[in-house]
């Protein structure tokens, strides 16, 4: 099947080419995001495969419509970057990777978790100017501290298994539990329960009509006075001016995110030689109890190739049948 890859980078773009040539499809790559200025590039393809990063509203979704799109999937779990219901009305299919390693984020979010309280990034900085004091670098314990796992999919309840791991204890908050959570004894509780009784929280669930600033200023004044947050779900979770504020105050310890609420046309892409004029992204780079990374959490070889894997079998079945088992509608 002709597809046109947007948003491909060095990091994927060597699991796609071989794989497509494997599975027979025609892939035409390019390393710029999916937008009204973009769409033009993509002519002539009946199908795309769209990252995190594009931009399928329903104005990009009519033209691409219009030039003769009748296919896109999805690089990502996540799908709040399509119109779905300007898809379904168009006739576009869209099948989305339901899962990959949940291990890569989920390790990731502890990853991150440990070098912000053990402060190991300052302390890199400190070596490198030959200054070997300890007195800057006092974290604490995890082992005994109580953690909340917003969010227990494949990816929380990973998470949570870790942190079971290091003797913490759990507490969840999800519209549908998971029915192994008894297994790791992670009671349900209510959202302000788990914000007010949490040292660190992990936000691990997607972004849609309801969660959408699910913690906003009222959510970080209910957290516990120094808790830390781990975002590695989606950067609209969160109210990040809300997050700011708590930061200033002194009322929140730390946060680690992943992702960030403006992202798009950011993440992914060489700054070097340009001025990030987003002052928000440039307060929370400035803070020392703040971990940014950038939207890498996923990056490991296995995910990388479980979402190539069911990529070419979304494009396969789409070229075979008209229909993806993976279909969000």
């Amino acid at each position: 099947m002709k597809t046109f890859v947007y948003s491909s980078h060095g990091f994927d773009q060597p699991f796609l080419h071989k794989a497509g040539k494997l599975n027979s499809h025609e892939l035409t790559f390019a390393e710029c995001r999916l937008t009204k200025e973009t769409i033009h590039l993509s002519a002539g393809n009946i199908a795309l495969a769209l990252f995190s990063s594009d931009d399928a509203s329903a104005e990009n979704l009519r033209a691409l419509h219009h030039q003769g799109v009748r296919y896109l999937t999805l690089r990502s779990v996540g799908y709040d970057h399509v119109d779905l219901k300007v898809a379904q009305e168009l006739g576009i299919k869209v099948a989305n990777v339901p899962e990959y390693s949940p291990y890569a984020i989920a390790e990731h979010g502890v990853a991150m978790l440990l070098a912000l309280n053990r402060k190991l990034y300052q302390s890199q900085l400190l070596l490198q100017l030959q200054d070997y004091r300890l007195d800057t670098l006092v974290g604490f314990d995890l082992h005994g501290k109580t953690i909340g796992v917003i969010g227990t999919g494949k990816i929380g309840f990973a998470f949570a298994r870790i942190m079971h791991g290091f003797g913490c204890q759990l507490l969840a908050f999800d519209p549908i539990p998971n029915p192994e959570a008894s297994s790791l004894k992670m009671p349900y509780v209510s959202l302000d329960d788990l914000l007010e009784k949490s040292d660190v929280v992990s936000l691990n669930c997607p972004l849609n009509e309801h969660t959408k600033y699910l913690l906003d200023k009222k959510e970080f004044a209910r957290m516990k006075k120094g808790a830390i947050l781990v975002n590695t779900a989606r950067g609209g979770v969160i109210r990040t001016t809300a997050l700011l504020d708590s930061i200033k105050n002194g009322h929140l310890g730390g946060a680690c995110l992943d992702v960030y609420e403006k992202e798009k046309g950011l993440f992914f892409f060489d700054y070097r030689d340009k001025i990030v004029e987003d002052e928000v992204f440039r307060q929370l780079l400035s803070f020392p109890n703040i971990l940014i990374t950038g939207h890498q959490a996923f990056l490991t070889n296995e995910a990388l190739q479980g979402i190539t894997d069911t990529t070419m079998e979304n494009l396969t079945a789409y070229e075979k049948h008209g229909f993806s088992s993976n279909d969000l509608w």
